[in-house]
């Protein structure tokens, strides 16, 4: 296979001394490729080292063709159009002047009359309408302007892409657009994503771990099925190693309680005299070489054992994941939990993003709002939680509810994450609230930190423990796109923990294999068009 990507004996160390990559050998060729592991791990700094926005502290990157990035925030200035996102402003602008006769053309002119057709194309690969190029990209919602983005990737069709969170926010249309761009694809890729689905799109994964970097030959549930099989046969040998040096510290105890027995049968025989003296120095000699000897095997075995744990201990990967374990909420099955009648909502009366919305939530019934984006789910869940008045109709909430929005807006972004623990819990002491922070690894002065200096998944996991980590966990709880910037581990933490969770539950999320898991029973679907519904 040509290499369109390799890095040879490649090392970084970040500014703070802390070494990612030391050694590393990698290559990259017409093939996609996921790049996964928990945040902080270094998989965007690896993406800087494959594209050049960094450089490594030893070993070289060496590239081969085109190669584009697709970056995970992006923010457009206020001039900023379709034309600006393909990079073909100027090529149109002459292009607009020959047809205008405002310029003269001329036949040494490199005019393409084919530019608009070209990129309304491009737009429409990505599930996009034929936007104008003029058309302000702060116009577009997020979800948007990351499709156009990745429609300008490709437009100039490079031998290599590599893509930073390409589904982050985008709705399961936008979702399945890029698996489909992905499907299609025949040049290099490289993608960082926690979306499974995205992942399983990928010929072969590559994970970042406290193990170092390591290469699968599959898609996502061949890498999961592999993963599992090391984390067992780690573990196993771990416990093995373990087991030994526990039997070799009692065989060891063993062998010294007989003989100090020996040696105390031996002074009781010396104290009672008959025995020649030359006899008594030579049998005294040999039992303090014999306990030497001992003393020296002793010393062996264990540092053997102790070195045999170490080991295996270290091909145990140090997963640093929440403990999500809630106490009852004490629901019962019967109980009527929400109830909205005929409710319209949104910010103007005359055109309402929800209209005629009713239903009922009884008991611990778990439900995904589905719809794609600007269909009205977080309106709707404003709508539920109170924080938005209806325009119209009736909302009933006669249980205890919490919200846990896509921007942790429950946060005081100036106060520490302790501080916000302990006011939107103020029942918990100070030995509860440490313990639920710590859960969330939030552990020390770590749970001192301001949460406006978090990072995005940092501050989702704030939130979470702010929410879910209460003595009291809300009888209803509400999530608007809870796993958006956790990592992989993360996300498996969080499921395990809601499917104990006994309450009524209500989620916005397009992330299908995280509804799955959670369990969810029951689908609010909310259409484009907001019509009246029953």
């Amino acid at each position: 296979m040509q290499f369109l990507l390799s890095l040879q004996g490649l090392t970084y160390t970040t500014a703070d001394g802390r070494a990612l990559f030391d050694n590393l050998d990698l290559a990259f060729g017409r093939e996609r490729t996921g790049l996964v592991g928990a945040n902080g791990i270094g998989k965007t700094t690896l993406l800087k080292l494959l594209t050049g926005e960094l450089s490594p502290g030893g070993g070289k990157v060496m590239r081969s063709g085109d190669l584009k990035m697709l970056h995970q925030d992006l923010v457009p200035g206020p001039a900023d159009s379709i034309a600006d996102a393909f990079g073909t402003r100027a090529a149109l602008a002459q292009m607009a002047q020959v047809l205008s006769g405002e310029t003269a053309f001329d036949a040494d002119m490199d005019v393409d009359w084919t530019l608009e057709a070209r990129m309304a194309e491009a737009l429409a690969r990505i599930g996009l309408p034929a936007l104008e190029p003029d058309h302000l990209l702060g116009a577009l919602s997020g979800g948007q302007r990351t499709r156009v983005a990745l429609a300008a990737l490709l437009f100039d069709q490079p031998d290599m892409i590599i893509l930073d969170e390409p589904t982050n926010n985008l709705d399961q249309d936008g979702r399945a657009a890029v698996a489909r761009v992905l499907g299609d694809w025949r040049g290099g890729a490289v993608v960082v994503s926690h979306d499974r689905g995205l992942l399983r799109q990928m010929d072969r994964i590559v994970e970042i771990s406290t193990l170092g970097v390591q290469t699968y030959g599959g898609n996502w549930d061949f890498y999961q099925e592999q993963k599992q099989a090391e984390r067992a046969a780690a573990d196993a040998t771990l416990m093995h190693a373990e087991k030994q040096l526990g039997e070799t510290a009692r065989k060891i105890q063993t062998v010294k309680e007989r003989k100090a027995r020996s040696d105390s049968r031996g002074q009781k025989s010396r104290a009672k005299g008959g025995m020649p003296k030359i006899l008594m120095n030579a049998r005294r000699d040999r039992a303090e070489s014999t306990s030497g000897h001992l003393a020296n095997v002793a010393t062996h075995l264990q540092e053997d054992a102790r070195a045999a744990v170490d080991a295996a201990r270290q091909r145990v990967e140090q997963l640093k994941v929440p403990s999500v374990k809630l106490p009852s909420t004490g629901l019962a099955a019967g109980r009527n939990v929400l109830e909205l009648e005929s409710v319209s909502g949104g910010y103007d009366s005359d055109a309402p993003i929800l209209s005629g919305l009713s239903l009922k939530i009884t008991g611990p019934e778990r439900i995904a709002l589905v719809g794609p984006n600007g269909s009205g789910k977080t309106t709707l869940l404003r709508l539920m939680t109170g924080d938005m008045a209806p325009l119209a109709g009736t909302v009933r909430r006669p249980s205890t509810q919490a919200l846990l929005d896509q921007h942790v807006g429950m946060l005081d972004r100036q106060a520490s994450i302790r501080d916000n623990f302990r006011r939107l819990n103020p029942k918990d002491d100070k030995t509860a609230c440490r313990a639920a922070l710590a859960r969330f690894l939030f552990r020390a002065d770590a749970a001192l930190q301001t949460v406006g200096a978090l990072s995005g998944g940092e501050m989702l996991r704030a939130g979470l423990a702010c929410v879910l980590g209460g003595g009291k966990p809300p009888e209803l709880l509400l999530l608007d796109e809870p796993t958006n910037h956790l990592d992989l581990p993360s996300i498996a933490a969080i499921e395990a923990g809601l499917k104990d969770y006994d309450g009524a539950l209500v989620v916005s999320s397009h992330d299908a294999d995280f509804l799955a898991a959670i369990g969810i029973a029951r689908e609010i679907r909310l259409p484009v068009a907001h019509t009246p519904m029953i």
